[in-house]
């Protein structure tokens, strides 16, 4: 059992009995509750919403949006192990790994909105719409979304860029101007090209649009606009799947949402590039 969920055990002959009902239902079910809101955890535990924030208080958290990040890393943990090198240990069958990393990736995904801001979201979506240039950067797992998001966005019309060599990103930094956006994605937030390449955009006037954690991150401190993964796997690990889905998730949702904002202006581009495909493979 992990520690939070440990506390909470240790700590229900201290609780109120509305705040023993909710302590007792998150035990019995901790994988729902990131997905709730106040008012759902009280409706299932029989309680009121003012009762949930006096339940997170009482065992030491601030606020319920706080607790639900907070038990994400801890199922995280109990539940992510799957890149973890002491998988290795236990020995599965093939499709027994292959279900792991379905329920896995599937945990990551719904995980998100517990750490995705809607306002900075929101923010992102306007601020790349009205953007002139985008710039994608990532390395290591990272660099998938990265590639991916400039694939999407080209689609979109937009003049973009994703390009592992960092000093050939290095020459291009300073033709950006204040219309110009760079989406740095990092999961620690902590990989020193990504936090020099922001820094670097940033002083030049650009905009920079962080995908990363927010526990310990300091591209998440520096960036002018926040896009939270949640924590979902360990820095060192044997290779990103859960982290590099989620980052993979808030791209597509970025990218929808700007094709959905620019409405059907896209779409005689968009058709003319469809017949072109279908011309070419006859």
């Amino acid at each position: 059992m992990s520690s939070l969920l440990t506390r909470i055990k240790e700590n229900l002959h201290t609780l109120s009995e509305a705040e023993k009902k909710m302590g007792l239902y998150v035990l019995e079910n901790p994988e729902f509750i990131p997905n709730m809101t106040t008012k759902d955890l009280s409706k299932k535990a029989g309680t009121s919403e003012s009762s949930v924030v006096r339940f997170c208080k009482s065992i030491g958290i601030g606020s319920f949006k706080s607790f639900k990040m907070e038990l994400v890393k801890e199922l995280a943990t109990q539940d992510m192990n799957l890149t973890d090198f002491n998988f290795l240990q236990s020995k599965s069958e093939p499709y027994d790994i292959f279900q792991k990393v379905t329920h896995v990736n599937k945990s990551a995904i719904e995980a998100i909105s517990t750490s995705l801001d809607r306002k900075e979201f929101e923010k992102a979506v306007g601020t790349v719409k009205h953007a002139g240039r985008l710039i994608f950067y990532g390395v290591g797992g990272s660099a998938t979304a990265a590639v991916d998001g400039y694939y999407k966005f080209t689609k979109l019309g937009y003049p973009c860029t994703a390009h592992q060599d960092f000093h050939f990103l290095l020459s291009s930094i300073p033709y950006l101007t204040k219309n110009d956006v760079i989406i740095a994605i990092s999961m620690s937030g902590k990989t020193n090209d990504v936090l020099e390449l922001s820094r670097f955009a940033q002083k030049e006037g650009a905009i920079v649009i962080a995908i990363t954690n927010l526990d310990k991150s300091p591209l998440y401190k520096e960036a002018d606009i926040r896009l939270c993964t949640p924590i979902v796997e360990q820095d060192y690990r044997i290779g990103s799947i859960p982290s590099r889905m989620t980052q993979l998730t808030i791209i597509d949702a970025l990218y929808l949402s700007v094709f959905n904002a620019k409405g059907e202006n896209v779409l005689p581009q968009y058709h003319k590039a469809r017949n072109e495909v279908i011309r070419l493979r006859r």
